[in-house]
């Protein structure tokens, strides 16, 4: 008897996510593996936000392309993209979904190895049937601490600038296509404060 109200509490204790069905610990605000905010039992669940325009998310490539003054944006979308790129750590790279079911969200590509694909366990998980379940993999250089982008041996391909490709390295504001995903690759500065010592 002890031991099931043990295992009772400590499910209490587990956060579900209500997008992908994630455990939690119990103090997350939001979800590790799709980042949605987390909700507990007995609090009332927020209406969604409706999608914003496309557009926005065209504009937040072109405002990290073009690094665009804070003060001079002309929308909030950019604003926050500018924010979002210089707030980047150090050879640390955002991927932004610019086109498929996550349309907004943002993976932190911040390790030397990062794993894309529909596995629950992948690093970036991308839950649409055109994604493999294990698609790709971003890969951090130790040196230059540029990235690559390589296809595991994906069904459908992986795709930079429209074209297929095996392995590539990224520049900021290219498009890799993961299935129907369309993600933004998005970098700041490689090194602290801007340069090379």
């Amino acid at each position: 008897m002890a031991r099931a109200r043990g295992r009772r509490q400590e499910a209490d204790a587990t956060v579900f996510c209500t997008k992908c069905g994630q455990h939690n610990p119990p103090d997350a605000l939001y979800c590790a593996r799709c980042g949605s905010p987390l909700v507990r039992p007995g609090e009332p669940v927020a209406p969604e936000r409706p999608l914003e325009p496309q557009t926005s998310t065209l504009n937040l490539a072109t405002a990290a392309l073009h690094r665009l003054d804070p003060d001079q944006a002309e929308e909030a979308g950019e604003r926050e993209a500018v924010a979002a790129v210089d707030a980047l750590p150090p050879g640390s790279a955002l991927l932004v979904v610019k086109r498929g079911p996550n349309a907004g969200s943002r993976f932190l590509l911040d390790a030397d190895l990062t794993t894309a694909g529909r596995h629950p366990e992948s690093d970036i998980f991308l839950d649409d049937v055109t994604v493999s379940r294990r698609h790709a993999e971003f890969l951090r250089s130790p040196y230059t601490k540029g990235f690559t982008v390589r296809d595991v041996g994906s069904l459908n391909g992986t795709y930079l600038n429209r074209e297929r490709i095996d392995a590539a390295d990224l520049s900021s504001g290219d498009e890799v296509q993961i299935g129907k995903f369309r993600l933004v690759f998005l970098t700041g500065s490689p090194y602290p404060g801007g340069g090379p010592l």
